[in-house]
């Protein structure tokens, strides 16, 4: 049996480097692992107000991250944090209070960048988010992958052969945190 992890890929963009890291992840998973790699797209704006009668895009990515058994963030770095189509994303699957669809969910955080420093405030945002709506976050090993903008061809396929190992390394890590808490 597979464990089925959503995997958010934190940006928009077509081409981004978070849903390419997302696919790569998706393709080394072990066979333990089903990555689903999905984006904040379609995800209307958080409001409150829309609580007692939920729109469907926020109910149908709940219930997605419910019947899920884990979950990959994906993220890149905006202005030092995560952007705000994941931070919205994020709002709306931990409506209502007390009812994250997080609950319960282990949890990994892969940061990125074309720059030097791979994202890392974004992940330590996404440390900081987390805790009390979500389910135990992977503590080791830290993955914040720098210099990613020559990690892939045309395609989107890996060809950053630096990068295969630790890609590999982080998602077997993964599955052994995802088997323990629900072994």
């Amino acid at each position: 049996m597979a464990y089925n992890i959503v995997t958010i890929a934190g940006s928009l963009r077509k081409d981004s480097f978070s849903l390419k890291i997302a696919n790569a992840l998706a393709k080394l998973a072990p066979d333990t692992l089903k990555l689903e790699v999905v984006t904040p797209a379609g995800i209307s704006f958080f409001n409150q107000d829309l609580e007692g009668a939920p729109p469907a895009d926020w109910l149908a990515f709940r219930d997605k991250l419910q019947k899920s058994d884990g979950v990959i963030f994906v993220t890149p770095e905006y202005n030092r944090a995560i952007p705000g189509v994941l931070k919205n994303a994020i709002d709306v699957a931990s409506r209502p209070y007390g009812k994250s669809s997080f609950n319960g969910k282990p949890v990994g955080i892969v940061s990125n960048s074309p720059g030097p420093l791979g994202g890392v405030s974004a992940a330590k945002t996404l440390q900081n988010i987390l805790p009390g709506i979500a389910g135990p976050i992977m503590q080791q090993p830290e993955i914040y992958l720098n210099a990613v903008g020559d990690a892939f061809d045309a395609e989107g396929n890996l060809t950053k052969d630096s990068l295969k190992p630790v890609l590999q390394a982080y998602i077997d890590a993964f599955a052994a945190h995802v088997g323990k808490h629900h072994g």
